[in-house]
């Protein structure tokens, strides 16, 4: 018997009109998101439904939408069974409530908290990031090192094969970048963020993240986590604050991430939250493994 995971996405994947069809489709959507826009204190349903865009994009408003979306749909699921989550970056957090370790109610609390550092992160310490397409990853870890003499940049998300995101200062970045061009990369794109994600600038976002998941409660998960800073499976809570902590500033290892799963047995993956992106991916992997993704009501329907 093959094993299915439940994926969850980050941050980029969030859309002006979100979960509004589930919340006018679900009493306990409904539910939920009234909880979410009453302990945040703010009107995050109508930001997701109405928009405008420029405000969901702020990186304090987007982390909460995309979790919210991608919690709702995880908790409406009755009819489908899973054997582990992952998450990428923000999703991590959708993927331990979907696992058992960490309460709904907390969450949505501390992704806001992670969200709000690590925007204003991005405005103490301005960075950029920049997708590069068609170089292998030790050939790209060698040019951030050598483009670190311009600034801090390192490999930020490694994505799929052949498919990285960097990270760090604008002359580290832009220095990194001219270094993937004359090395023949097919595709190397400035991405338009709010500060350099996963890189050493989100270090006070770190910092403040550290204090901050000590006021919350963990829990041993019921089923593995694979997690983005080793790519492994956790399922103890002391284990995730770390995690989450580490995540911050290190890489994404998201193609690692994936075929751990598939070496330990995963032949289905269920996308859950806005979005297509973990899905695109997942076939680039593993073009082998089963693969679909649940965003609107339509899609969660046979589900329920």
């Amino acid at each position: 018997m093959g094993k299915r995971a439940f994926l969850f996405p980050g941050q980029g994947s969030q859309y002006v009109g979100m979960a509004k069809d589930i919340y006018e489709n679900s009493v306990e959507a409904r539910e939920m998101i009234k909880t979410a826009d009453g302990v945040l204190g703010l009107p995050l349903s109508y930001i997701m439904f109405n928009g405008p865009e420029e405000e969901l994009k702020q990186t304090e408003i987007t982390q909460p939408t995309i979790f919210l979306h991608s919690v709702i749909l995880a908790s409406l699921i009755r009819t489908l069974d899973k054997d582990a989550t992952a998450g990428h970056s923000l999703g991590e957090y959708s993927a331990l409530v979907s696992s058992g370790a960490l309460q709904f109610y907390e969450a949505i609390q501390l992704v806001r908290f992670r969200g709000k550092g690590m925007q204003v992160s991005g405005i103490e310490n301005p960075g950029t990031m920049a997708a590069v397409v068609g170089l292998e990853s030790s050939v790209l870890e060698e040019l951030c090192v050598e483009a670190s003499a311009e600034g801090i940049v390192q490999c930020a998300n490694f994505n799929s094969p052949g498919q990285i995101v960097i990270s760090g200062c604008v002359s580290g970045v832009k220095k990194a970048m001219e270094l993937a061009k004359a090395n023949k990369a097919k595709l190397v794109k400035e991405l338009v963020v709010s500060g350099a994600f996963h890189s050493p600038l989100m270090q006070s976002a770190k910092d403040k993240l550290t204090a901050e998941l000590e006021k919350y409660n963990f829990y041993d998960s019921r089923i593995p986590v694979y997690v983005n800073v080793t790519g492994e499976p956790v399922t103890k809570k002391d284990d995730f604050k770390v995690m989450l902590r580490r995540q911050v500033t290190e890489p994404v290892l998201w193609e690692q991430t994936i075929r751990n799963m598939v070496r330990d047995g995963f032949d289905e993956f269920c996308e859950i939250g806005p979005g297509k992106v973990l899905q695109g991916l997942v076939k680039r992997i593993s073009p082998e493994s089963k693969c679909f993704g649940i965003d609107t009501f339509k899609d969660l329907e046979p589900f329920l």
